[in-house]
C-alpha cells in the first residue's frame, strides 16, 4: 500500500474516533428518580373502650318488681267465683278482663292475670292472699269481692308490700285507721257509711216508715251496713225495734224472725246479707205471724240472677240498696258493647264497672312509675302506693275518683231498686229527682 493510501486511512480512523467521542452512538440509559422514603406514620390512637350500660339499681323503700324482655306484667284478682255468690265475683272478673283488653300492652309488656277465689269468707281471703304474695312477680291485686275476705287479705298484702284495689268491699272498717285499714289498700266501691244513710233516708222520707229492724250475719260488710242503717234511721226520728243476727250457713231463720215480730213488729226489715241467707230470710219472713205486711229490703250483696232465684215469688216488690249504675258516659256504652261481644251476656251484678276502674288504676300507675331499661321494666312497690295515694280526678266509668289517705276513692252514688217481675228497677237515687218521682 502506498503511503498516500495509508495516510488517508489513518485520517479516516481518527475522524471516526472523534465522532464517537462527540456523541455518536446510543444514549446512556436514564436513571430512575430516587423514591422518597415514606413519612413515618404516627401510631394510631386506641378508641376509648365502650362503657357498659349502668345496671338498674332499685332504691324503692319496699322493693321493685322487674319484668325482663318478653315477660308480661303480672296482676292478680281475688274475687268470689264459686258458690252462691259467684255472680257477684264473675261480674267483677269480667270487668278486670275487659280493662286489660282495652289497655293493651303497658310500656312494651303484655299484661297477665292470675285469678284466685276469695270464697266470700275470711278463710278464702286468707288463702288467696297467701298464695298471691308468694309470687314476687305480681305487682297489684284487684279484690276482694267480699269485705269478710278483704279484712284478712288486706293485712297479708300490706305486710308483703303489695297494693290492692277492691271493686266491691264496702265495709266502713276497711278504710278506718282505728279498725281494719292497712297501707296499700284502696277501693273504687262506695263506703257503706253512704249506703246505710241512703237506705235510712229512703225508708223514712220516701216509704214513710217509722219503725224498722236490722239483721246481719256477723260479716264485716253485713254488720257494718246494718249498723250504719240503724244509726241513721234513729237519727232521722225512726225506731229500731230489733238489731240482731243470723249465722252464715243457717237455713232456718224463723227463730230470729219470730223475735223480730215479737219486738215490733216493724214496718220494715233491712237485711244486707248475701244470697243464700237472704233467700231463706225472704221466704220465711212471709210465714211468720206479724210480718205478713212488713216491707222487706236488702242490699247489693243480693243483686244478681242467683238472688232473684233464691228469693222467688216472696221477693216480689222488695227493695235493694246498691251502687247507681246510671253511668252516662261513652266509656260505659263501649264497655257494655264489648261485654256482650266477648261474653254473650249483660253484666250479672253491680260492680263490673268498679272492677274495670280498679284494674285501670293499677295499670295506670304501672305506666306512670315504671322505669324502662332497654327492654326491661322495673316497678317500685312503694312507688305504686305513692301513685295510688295521689289519685285525683281519675276519670272512670263510675265517675271521677279521688283517693283519700285511707283508700276511699269512690265517687259514691247510691240507688234503691225494686224487684219487679224478676228485674231490679231503679226507683230512687240520692239527689236524682227523676228517680224519686217513680216511687
Amino acid at each position: 500500500m502506498s503511503k498516500r493510501l495509508l495516510a488517508i486511512f489513518a485520517m479516516l480512523l481518527v475522524a471516526s474516533m472523534v465522532l464517537a467521542a462527540c456523541g455518536g452512538g446510543a444514549a446512556p440509559a436514564e436513571e430512575a428518580p430516587m423514591e422518597e422514603a415514606p413519612a413515618e406514620e404516627a401510631p394510631a390512637e386506641e378508641a376509648p373502650a365502650e362503657e357498659a350500660p349502668a345496671m338498674f339499681e332499685c332504691t324503692d323503700e319496699i322493693g321493685c318488681v322487674t319484668y325482663y324482655a318478653d315477660e308480661p306484667i303480672r296482676i292478680a284478682s281475688a274475687l268470689v267465683v264459686s258458690g252462691p255468690n259467684t255472680d257477684l265475683g264473675m261480674d267483677s272478673q269480667r270487668g278486670v278482663e275487659l280493662a286489660m283488653e282495652f289497655k293493651g300492652d303497658v310500656l312494651g309488656h303484655a299484661v297477665e292475670l292470675q285469678a284466685e277465689d276469695d270464697g266470700c269468707s275470711a278463710e278464702g281471703g286468707q288463702a288467696a292472699g297467701q298464695k298471691i304474695v308468694s309470687d314476687p312477680t305480681i305487682i297489684g291485686i284487684i279484690g276482694t269481692s267480699c269485705s269478710g275476705a278483704g279484712v284478712p287479705m288486706s293485712k297479708i298484702m300490706s305486710d308483703a308490700g303489695y297494693v290492692m284495689v277492691s271493686p266491691s268491699n264496702t265495709s266502713p272498717a276497711l278504710t278506718d285507721a282505728d279498725s281494719a285499714w292497712n297501707p296499700g289498700y284502696y277501693r273504687t266501691a262506695h263506703n257503706d257509711k253512704v249506703q246505710g244513710k241512703a237506705m235510712a233516708e229512703f225508708a223514712i222520707d220516701v216509704l214513710g216508715v217509722t219503725s224498722a229492724a236490722a239483721i246481719h250475719d256477723g260479716d264485716p260488710y253485713t254488720e257494718g251496713l246494718a249498723r250504719v242503717f240503724a244509726d241513721n234511721f234513729e237519727a232521722l226520728g225512726g225506731t229500731i225495734v230489733e238489731f240482731t243476727a243470723v249465722n252464715k250457713g243457717d237455713t232456718d231463720m224463723r227463730p230470729v224472725l219470730t223475735a223480730v215480730a215479737a219486738a215490733g213488729p216493724p214496718e220494715l226489715i233491712y237485711y244486707p246479707v248475701f244470697t243464700a241467707e237472704g233467700g231463706f230470710l225472704t221466704k220465711q219472713a212471709k210465714e211468720v205471724a206479724g210480718l205478713e205486711e212488713t216491707i222487706l229490703s236488702a242490699a247489693d250483696g243480693m243483686i244478681s240472677p242467683a238472688a232473684v232465684e233464691a228469693v222467688g215469688e216472696a221477693g216480689e216488690g222488695m227493695y235493694f240498696s246498691g251502687p247507681d249504675l246510671g253511668f252516662e258516659n261513652e266509656l260505659y256504652t263501649t264497655f257494655l258493647e264489648k261485654h256482650t261481644e266477648v261474653y254473650g251476656i249483660d253484666p250479672t251484678s253491680v260492680f263490673h264497672s268498679h272492677a274495670f276502674d280498679a284494674a285501670n288504676m293499677i295499670l295506670g300507675c304501672v305506666e306512670e312509675v315504671g322505669v324502662v331499661d332497654g327492654e326491661d321494666l322495673h316497678v317500685g312497690r312503694q312507688a305504686m302506693r305513692d301513685c295510688l295515694d295521689a289519685t285525683s280526678g281519675f276519670d272512670g266509668i263510675t265517675g271521677t275518683l279521688t283517693c283519700n289517705e285511707y283508700g276511699d276513692c269512690a265517687d259514691p252514688q247510691i240507688t234503691v231498686s225494686q224487684l219487679t217481675a224478676g228485674e231490679y228497677l231503679p226507683i230512687w237515687q240520692i239527689g236524682r229527682a227523676s228517680y224519686r218521682k217513680r216511687v
